[in-house]
């Protein structure tokens, strides 16, 4: 039983090797113009959901597609995966207006995203 909840997978950063096609591709997909739009992340926001492009190799990129899960505590969170067996990849970092966001791996590799919003 988890001592602190989620708020479901709001996020999903995908990894781009070009901003600028990548940017027109999911700008036609989803129907709306980027939230943020500059050269180190292009967000979206649609149906609910944050879609970010980030450059491939840069400072912010995931090395896959991860789907981040919205927790209101992340440093709770990080001890409860991490005590049932998760791996931490990334510990958490401050990337923007008071954003925190780490990476673990789960016993298989699968690499799963927490954000906390202060």
């Amino acid at each position: 039983m988890s001592t602190s909840s989620t708020q479901g997978i709001k996020t999903v950063l995908h990894p781009v090797s070009d901003l600028d096609k990548a940017k027109d591709v999911y700008t036609a997909l989803l129907g709306v113009a980027p939230a943020t739009d500059s050269p180190y992340y292009v967000g979206y926001e649609a149906a609910g959901q944050q879609i970010g492009l980030v450059p491939a190799g840069g400072p912010q990129s995931p090395e896959a597609v991860t789907a981040y899960w919205h927790v209101p505590d992340i440093e709770a969170k990080l001890a409860e995966v991490t005590a049932a067996g998760a791996i931490v990849k990334q510990s958490p970092r401050d990337v923007g207006g008071g954003r925190l966001v780490a990476t673990v791996s789960d016993p298989d590799g699968n690499v799963l995203g927490l954000i906390q919003d202060r």
